[in-house]
């Protein structure tokens, strides 16, 4: 009876603090995200070279710090010419969540 008190109250607290941290994404996982999803594509025809990327991090909904703009990412892996961009989502159990925007480029 106690181990069943036990998995109900860790599934108890999975679902509360999983609302707290929140990634965007088409699929997110209760207790754990990891995920790579497309953004946008241009028309350049050179095949990508170099990656930018830049993340913004949050901890249990509460605080968010960091720059994810796609400048930024460009800027970080020293692109001029973008080819495509993704981003990457992270949540671990709502406490800590991290969003990513990656930048492919030359």
């Amino acid at each position: 009876m106690k181990r069943l008190f036990a998995l109900v109250a860790a599934v108890a607290v999975s679902v509360v603090l999983g609302g707290c941290a929140v990634t965007v994404g088409p699929v997110t996982g209760l207790a754990y995200t990891n995920a790579k999803y497309p953004w946008s594509a241009t028309g350049s025809p050179k095949e990508p070279t170099r990656v930018g990327r830049a993340t913004v991090r949050s901890f249990f909904g509460a605080i968010a710090t960091g720059d994810a703009s796609i400048q930024t990412a460009a800027q970080n892996g020293g692109i001029t010419e973008i080819h495509h961009i993704d981003y990457e989502a992270q949540n671990i159990a709502g406490v800590v969540a991290d969003f990513t925007v990656v930048v492919y480029g030359n």
